[in-house]
C-alpha cells in the first residue's frame, strides 16, 4: 500500500525538497522517523480522511510525529514547492494546455470552525464553512488552489488565483505563466475583470448574466468540475476538520499535487 500511495518516482522528487534533519550538537535524543514513512502517512490521511489519532500502526509513524512533521513542512514551504516541481515536470513534457485557464470554486463545511470559515455560508444553511478555489489549465490540471471563507464571493478570488500562477517550464523556450484565454461561469461576470484580463494579454471568456446559456457554458465548465471532483476524491477535503486554515490549505495543495502527478505518471 505504501508504494501505491507514494511511488518511488514521486518520492525521489519529494525527497529533494524536504529540509534536511539537523542533529543536536550535544548528541543523544531519539532517532528521527524516516521522512518517506511520514510522507506516506500524510498522504494516507489525506486520501482516506481518517483522523490523525486513527493512523494505522503499520506505517511505523505515531500520530503526533506525523502531525508535527506535517506542520514543520508547512512552515518550510514544502507543499507549494512540490506542486510547482510536478508542474515543471508536466510543462517540460508539454502536458500543460495553455489554451485557457478555467476558474471555479466549491464550498465545504467546517466542523470545528477556525480561521477562514465565515458565517453565514449562503449554500449550507448558514453553517460555518470554507470555499476551495481552483484554477486549472484547459485540460483540467489544477495549477493554483486556494482557501477562503465560505461567504467570500467567487469573483474576489479570481485575481489572486491568476496572480499566483507560477512560472512553469516549457518543452521549448522560456518558462511561462500566461494562458491565452480565461474561462469562468456567471459568478465571475464583471466588466472590470474583463478589462483587467485584457490588459494582461488574456482573452476573457466569462459568461454574461442573461446572455450566455448554461448549455454553452457547460462545454468548457465540465473540465473544472471534473477537477474539483478529483480533489474531493481525497476524503480529508470533503469536510474541514482543521481549525487552522494553513493546515487545510496544505492538504488542498497536496491533493492538487497528487492529481497532477497522476497525469505525469500516465
Amino acid at each position: 500500500m505504501a508504494l501505491r500511495l507514494v511511488p518511488d518516482e514521486l518520492w525521489e522528487l519529494t525527497a529533494s525538497l524536504i529540509p534536511q534533519f539537523t542533529p543536536r550538537r550535544q548528541g543523544g535524543g531519539t532517532r528521527p522517523v524516516e521522512d518517506r514513512a511520514v510522507f506516506t502517512a500524510i498522504v494516507y490521511v489525506l486520501t482516506s480522511g481518517c483522523a490523525w489519532r486513527h493512523l494505522p500502526a503499520e506505517f511505523g509513524v505515531s500520530p503526533a510525529t506525523a502531525h508535527r512533521r506535517f506542520t514543520a513542512w508547512i512552515r518550510a514551504g514544502l507543499w507549494p514547492r512540490l506542486h510547482r516541481a510536478v508542474l515543471d515536470e508536466l510543462g517540460a513534457k508539454g502536458q500543460i494546455d495553455w489554451a485557457a485557464a478555467i476558474v471555479d470554486a466549491a464550498a465545504v463545511r467546517a466542523k470545528k470552525g477556525g480561521s477562514l470559515t465565515g458565517r453565514p455560508n449562503p449554500v449550507d444553511r448558514a453553517k460555518r464553512g470554507s470555499k476551495l478555489h481552483v484554477l486549472s489549465d484547459a485540460a483540467g490540471l489544477p495549477l493554483v488552489v486556494g482557501v477562503s471563507a465560505a461567504n467570500t464571493a467567487d469573483i474576489e478570488a479570481f485575481k489572486p488565483l491568476f496572480m499566483a500562477l507560477p512560472l512553469i517550464r516549457s518543452r521549448r523556450g522560456p518558462r511561462r505563466r500566461r494562458p491565452y484565454k480565461a474561462r469562468a461561469d456567471k459568478g465571475y461576470d464583471s466588466a472590470e475583470l474583463r478589462a483587467w484580463l485584457r490588459r494582461r494579454g488574456v482573452t476573457p471568456r466569462i459568461a454574461r448574466r442573461g446572455i450566455e446559456s448554461s448549455e454553452r457554458l457547460g462545454r468548457h465548465r465540465w473540465k473544472i468540475e471534473r477537477t474539483i471532483a478529483w480533489i474531493f476524491g481525497y476524503r480529508r477535503l470533503t469536510v474541514r476538520y482543521e481549525r487552522s486554515a494553513n493546515l487545510f490549505a496544505a492538504f488542498l495543495t497536496l491533493a492538487a499535487t497528487l492529481t497532477c502527478w497522476k497525469k505525469l505518471a500516465t
